[in-house]
Formats: C-alpha cells, sequence, structure tokens
C-alpha cells in the first residue's frame, strides 16, 4: 500500500493501481471518454489529466494510465488542468456538436460554443470499441483505418464484418453512440428476454432469478455468455470486487439420507398460443395473465404502468378471458380454481391506476368459493367499473388500423352473438402441474391422476399424505389450489413430517 495526496485529501491505495482508479474510489470526480474498467488504460481523450508533483517536479498527466506511487501530491482542479480539459473539450465539441454528453461536459466546464470550425462527427476516436473486440472478444471485427484527417473507425473493407459475433460489446462501450451494429454485421442480436417478467423485459447473461430468490446470487446462463460460447471475454471478473466470478464451477448431485420429504413442486402456465383463435402472439394486444401481473406490479418491467405492447398506450377498455386452455375436452378438463378472482383483482387494479378505464371479465361460470370472495366481485361491479360477462368468447381478431383486439362472443345469458373491440385482450390461462412432476414421481415412486397431480389416497383423513409412507404433498402438486389453501397445506405437511419423525425416533 502507498500513501498519497488527491487534492488535499490523504488517501491509502494498493500499489499498482491509477491514479483514476483511486480517486473514482474516493468519490473525487475526473471526467474521462476514453476509460473502461475491463480494458487497459489508453489515455486517448486526456480528459483525465491531472496535474501532478513527484520528486518536487510539477507536469500534466493522464490519470487513467498513470500508477500512483508514495507521497504523490494529485491536483484535479488545479489551473492548469482547467485550462487544457477545456481546450480539449472545445475541440470535441467542435468535432462532435450533437453529441449530448459531450455537449453536458462542456457546459459543465462553461464552454457553449467552440472557437473552431464545426464538423458533423459524432466518433472521437477514442478506441475503445475497437480494443473491446480485440481484447476481450478476441475478433478483431473493427479496428482503425487511414491516417492524419482520414482516420475513423471501421470494418475490413468498409463492407459487413463475416467475423463479427454480433455481441454488441462496440456499441455498449461506445462513450458517444457512435457505433451501431448495423453498420458492422448483417447478424441481429437476440436479446434474452427475462423469465421472471414474462418475456416483457430483457435481461443480462448474468443476472438474480428474481426479487426473492434464495439465495440470493446471481448466476451466469452459460447458454448465453460470450465466454462460455467463445472462451473469450471474462469482463465481469473486472467489475466483481468480491472476486466471485467462478468460470470453472459446474453442477453438482447432493445426496443425502433423509426420514421426511415434502413435495411442493408448484405449477406451470399452459401456453395459450395452442389456442390460435385467440391470436396470442401474433395479436401484439393480446397478453397473459401473468404478464399483466407483472406489466401493473410496481416492481415490473413498466414500474407500474399499463402499457400496450404496440404502441405504448395506456388501455382505456380491457378484456380479460377466463378459462383459456382449462375446463376444455380438447385440452384440460379441470377448473385452475384461482383465475376468476385474480381477473378480478387485476381489474380492480387496473381501474385504480386508471379511474377512466373499463374493465370486461368474460367467464363460463363464476368460481368465487372463498370467504368473502363473492363479496369482492359484487365491490368490483359497484365500484370499480368491472362488468362481468358470462361467455366464452370464440376468437379473436385485430382492427389493423389501430392494433385493437376484436373480442367475438355469444352472451349466453341473452343469447345473442356480437363482438367487442378493445385496447387489450387478457387472457387467464390454466395453470397445470410443474414439468417436472413426471420425473420426480417415477423417482418416488408416487402415482399421478388423470390430470397430473399426485395421488392423495385419503383426501379426508390424511389430505397431505401420500401413497409412500413419509412422503408428503402440499400445494398445486396435489390439486388446483390459490395461495391460501396452499399455505394451510404447507403448515400441514410440515406437521405429518414433524409427527412421522417423532414416530421414527
Amino acid at each position: 500500500m502507498v500513501n498519497l495526496t488527491i487534492d488535499g485529501k490523504s488517501v491509502t491505495a494498493e500499489e499498482g493501481t491509477y491514479i483514476l482508479q483511486v480517486a473514482q474510489a474516493n468519490n473525487i470526480d475526473i471526467p474521462t471518454l476514453c476509460y473502461h474498467p475491463a480494458l487497459e488504460p489508453f489515455g486517448a481523450c486526456r480528459l483525465c489529466t491531472v496535474e501532478i508533483t513527484s520528486r518536487g517536479r510539477k507536469r500534466l498527466v493522464t490519470s487513467c494510465n498513470y500508477p500512483v506511487e508514495e507521497g504523490l501530491e494529485v491536483s484535479t482542479n488545479s489551473e492548469a488542468v482547467i485550462k487544457g480539459r477545456r481546450m480539449i473539450l472545445e475541440l470535441l465539441l467542435a468535432r462532435c456538436p450533437n453529441v449530448p454528453l459531450i455537449q453536458e461536459l462542456a457546459k459543465s466546464y462553461g464552454i457553449k460554443k467552440p472557437r473552431f470550425k464545426l464538423e458533423d462527427d459524432n466518433c472521437i476516436l477514442c478506441g475503445l470499441c475497437a480494443r473491446i473486440c480485440e481484447e476481450r472478444m478476441g475478433v478483431s471485427a473493427i479496428s482503425f483505418s487511414g491516417r492524419g484527417l482520414e482516420r475513423k473507425i471501421d470494418t475490413p473493407f468498409h463492407i459487413h464484418s463475416e467475423i463479427c459475433q454480433g455481441c454488441g460489446a462496440c456499441a455498449f462501450v461506445c462513450p458517444t453512440g457512435a457505433i451501431k451494429l448495423e453498420d458492422i454485421t448483417d447478424k441481429k442480436p437476440r436479446p434474452i428476454f427475462s423469465e421472471f417478467n414474462v418475456g416483457l423485459s430483457p435481461r443480462s447473461a448474468i443476472y438474480v432469478p428474481f426479487p426473492q430468490a434464495v439465495p440470493k446470487v446471481p448466476v451466469i446462463d452459460r447458454e448465453a455468455c460470450i465466454h462460455f460460447l467463445t472462451g473469450n471475454c471474462r469482463t465481469c471478473e473486472n467489475f466483481c470486487q468480491a472476486g466471485a466470478i467462478n468460470y470453472d464451477q459446474e453442477d453438482e448431485i447432493i445426496e443425502a439420507d433423509v426420514d421426511a420429504i415434502i413435495l411442493a413442486s408448484g405449477f406451470d402456465l399452459y401456453d395459450p398460443s395452442v389456442l390460435e383463435e385467440y391470436g396470442y402472439g401474433k395479436i401484439k394486444n393480446v397478453i397473459t395473465a401473468m404478464q399483466y401481473e407483472r406489466m401493473i406490479s410496481a416492481s415490473g418491467p413498466t414500474e407500474g404502468q399499463l402499457q400496450r405492447p404496440s404502441d405504448g398506450k395506456t388501455p382505456k377498455k380491457l378484456a380479460f378471458i377466463q378459462c383459456v386452455g382449462s375446463r376444455d375436452t380438447h385440452y384440460k378438463l379441470y377448473c385452475s380454481s384461482v383465475c376468476c378472482m385474480h381477473a378480478t383483482k387485476e381489474a380492480i387494479l387496473a381501474n385504480e391506476h386508471y379511474p377512466d378505464l373499463k374493465a370486461f371479465i368474460f367467464y363460463t361460470d363464476m368460481r368465487a368459493v372463498g370467504k368473502r370472495f363473492q363479496e369482492y366481485v359484487a365491490r368490483a361491479e359497484q365500484e370499480y367499473k368491472v362488468t362481468y360477462i358470462r361467455s366464452r368468447p370464440s376468437k379473436i381478431t385485430e382492427n389493423p388500423d389501430n392494433g385493437n383486439p376484436i373480442v367475438w362472443y355469444e352472451e349466453t345469458t341473452a343469447r345473442t352473438r356480437t363482438s367487442m373491440e378493445v385496447d387489450m385482450v387478457v387472457l387467464c390461462q390454466a395453470m397445470i402441474p410443474s414439468g417436472s412432476i413426471k420425473d420426480i414421481s417415477d423417482m418416488l415412486h408416487l402415482s399421478l391422476n388423470d390430470y397430473q397431480f399426485v395421488n392423495i389416497p385419503d383426501r379426508l383423513f390424511h389430505p397431505v399424505d401420500t401413497e409412500i409412507p413419509g412422503i408428503f404433498a402440499c400445494g398445486f402438486c396435489q390439486a388446483p389450489q390459490d395461495i391460501p389453501d396452499s399455505v394451510v397445506q404447507a403448515s400441514a405437511a410440515a406437521a405429518r413430517a414433524a409427527e412421522f419423525l417423532s414416530r421414527k425416533d
């Protein structure tokens, strides 16, 4: 460790680190456009210039690539430093007058208009794009070409690069937005969609699966990580201060001897694209109930704002269609139990967010069987403008002029066929046992019923006991149910496991 002074403040830093890194660690601002932690410092933009005093001698150096030393005195805002930065910013602003980042930096130093002839460019030739492509991605799809005034960033032979892997790293590190991937390659990057947000927002290759994950530890998606695909990159190692990145870690199977097992495998959602008449995946403004749930949530991708996928507008007329894929001889025969109340809750939330919004719920039969559930439905009708229509819509088409879905249905109570144009449709699809239940049941020698739920021989006296002593099942793996019922069953399963273990002892 070495001791130095930055702007009169005594700091301690590890030998071999650079002035800019130490300043940033101590919340001392030094502007820079060409520095990136994943790359070796280059000192190209020279905005990070500082004045140092070493061995009684003052001079200007670029802080991004000047290592700290014992007794070094650094001034980040001396008169000479400010004068030099102003000149650099004037030159950059003259070259790239329409780049917001440079405009803001120039304004912070009191520069409104440069004294030099204005050009129409947005590349400052910092080289970040070319360096990350070569040093990290090992590709060199782009590089510098030409000399002097003709110097620029380009692809070999000025054509779309065949070796570019479309990772987008060059565009990501470009400080001015000069790099456009479509200028470099014909390949189109494929976004990785968030599973937790049901495909409504992208995620990175390193991510936390969901906010309440246990343990709450980021994981690497091996199928999307550039390192696992090509053997290059390893950029995340530079950013992880805890040194937790381990590319060599492998999945491992842990064997444990246990005396009781509680099976709580949960559920999956039925894919509504199978029902082609509803247009899911083809009509943009037809979404699923889970997508709606994430959209209306304050922690969701739209921060609680209800937006149509086609144009981002707030819908004024909303339709919920129940029993999509359930209570149907062609798909799932059973009722999913929670959809009626879920749709009612979501319709109420929509009206609370947007008082002018009108919601219509198309239902087969109203299954409001819980405590005060029917009162909740009545309240939705009376206070929140929710209209219940007893019908099973036959199809959904799209108005080509505005993208509005058109719901075609027969109102069973009035026995009339009609249609309704709405701004957005929410499909409340069937809930089905988890896809893993078949493998688990085979492993544990458990039988499943016709609907792939775990068989419970005696539901009246032993509602969580399976056919195998010591194996208990709770939640959706044994029957469609809502959260309160699942919690009750979980408590019962835990109690039965404790009872079983105490008898065993």
